[in-house]
């Protein structure tokens, strides 16, 4: 590919990260919780407008983020408006005995304001962490184009708001791979090493976790002519690790997280079980800091077992019958957590779990949800928040977690809508107001 037409860039703009799962074989991530009334609107999410491109001979010469102040003219003021107060961010490693509160976010600074999203998620829901994925073909779509401005000010907003920032560096761009596609790794592994060093260099000092890869059990995220293999990926975050530990040995390496699913050909996708267990005979453990780990809990509570799932109240309700009428480890957020947890820890007793992806969906409030998403029907928006903060609650009391990200905080008016696969996990809707789950969030205590 040489160089994207100016649609193609422009379209980019409106692309989201990806929910998990989409059918019943993929499953979602979700949390917990108790639920006090939404907060004020001051914890509304404005939707700005895309950056203005410009193209010469072909190249993004220079882009501009346009923001609310772009549209007022400038008048001279008697007197300066003091500046913000920058919060550093600590410089410490985080310590492997506390447990880490996060929130997924948009994360493309040409939607929204950087700086609102992040003193929210620090002020008011009281994060320590964010997540956001940086995607490769985003920045690099040619060779010689750099877009670095899609995750700048964001980047910049999480460091100077005393924020933790985790990046899940995915999507190797369509140049590095013979098939021409985007759905898998570079052919060559050094490429996507030699993007980590570039990133890193970037942002010195304002990453402090990176998820090495997504989802790499299912073929649309690691399509490779040796299938769905645990091996190969082990290789891949080995170099991945290598790179990352000699830029900074203390930013946290975590492991790409599986989506639970049941069996597969090993070619399109596979249990995540399965998966683990060969990648885990492979060495993972030897070049991760962290094992990374997803779970959207469908229709059911945290707490709930695949086993206990069919004879739970919601059973006799639900309009989605997935857990209660094919009794399967991967509907269960327990059930997956507390299985990855002794498979890691039968190797390495000291090694934990972080949860990059969790959250319940609802669709309460919205006249449609995303096809394939039908469980979102089952959960009203109180259980949404309920079971958020429940999530977060036996995530740190089980000790098997360092760092749990809800799945998510912003998504819900930066989207396209209710069929927006991400939206209805929001705890935001989609004018922006909060929902329960966004005051139960701001409430829970945060115990490390």
């Amino acid at each position: 590919m040489k160089h994207l037409p100016m649609l193609i860039i422009l379209a980019t703009l409106l692309l989201l990260t990806s929910a998990c799962g989409g059918s019943e074989g993929d499953t979602p991530d979700a949390e917990v919780s108790n639920s006090p009334q939404p907060q004020e609107p001051e914890a509304e999410a404005e939707v700005l407008p895309p950056p203005v491109i410009t193209e010469i001979d072909g190249n993004v010469a220079n882009s501009e983020i346009a923001t609310a102040e772009d549209s007022v003219e400038d008048t001279e003021v008697e007197q300066e408006a003091p500046e913000a107060e920058i919060i550093e961010q600590p410089k410490e490693p985080w310590s492997p005995d506390d447990f880490g509160y996060g929130t997924q976010i948009h994360g493309n600074a040409t939607v929204g304001d950087a700086d609102d999203t992040m003193r929210v998620a620090h002020d008011q829901l009281g994060m320590d962490w964010v997540k956001m994925q940086v995607l490769w073909w985003l920045i690099h779509p040619d060779p010689d184009v750099d877009q670095w401005f899609f995750y700048d000010s964001v980047v910049e907003e999480a460091h100077e708001k005393g924020l933790r920032l985790m990046v899940s560096v995915v999507g190797a761009p369509a140049w590095t791979r013979a098939d021409g596609t985007e759905n898998g790794p570079p052919d060559d592994y050094n490429q996507y090493a030699e993007f980590l060093n570039e990133l890193l260099q970037r942002y010195d000092g304002k990453i402090d976790a990176v998820e090495v890869w997504n989802e790499q059990n299912l073929d649309r995220e690691w399509a490779t002519a040796n299938g769905v293999n645990p091996e190969d990926y082990v290789r891949f975050l080995q170099l991945a690790n290598d790179t990352i530990k000699a830029h900074d040995p203390n930013i946290i390496v975590i492991s790409g997280a599986l989506s639970p699913t049941g069996g597969g050909d090993w070619v399109s996708w596979i249990d995540d079980y399965q998966w683990l267990d060969r990648a885990l005979a492979a060495g993972l453990l030897d070049h991760a800091d962290c094992v990374g780990a997803h779970h959207n809990g469908y229709n059911i509570g945290p707490d709930v077992t695949y086993e206990q799932a069919p004879a739970s109240p919601e059973a006799a309700t639900a309009i989605f019958r997935g857990p209660f009428d094919n009794a399967h480890h991967s509907w269960s957020f327990k059930s997956t957590l507390d299985t990855y947890a002794e498979k890691v820890q039968a190797i390495d007793p000291n090694k934990k779990l972080c949860v990059t992806e969790f959250g319940w969906a609802s669709s309460e409030g919205y006249d449609t949800y995303p096809i394939g998403f039908e469980f979102a029907q089952d959960n009203t928006l109180q259980e949404q928040a309920d079971y958020i903060v429940q999530a977060f609650q036996q995530m740190h009391a089980s000790e098997n977690v360092w760092l749990a990200f809800l799945f998510n905080f912003d998504f819900g008016n930066k989207g396209s809508g209710p069929t927006d696969d991400p939206v209805p996990y929001s705890i935001i809707d989609t004018q922006g107001i909060p929902r329960p789950s966004f005051g139960a969030l701001e409430a829970m205590e945060k115990v490390r």
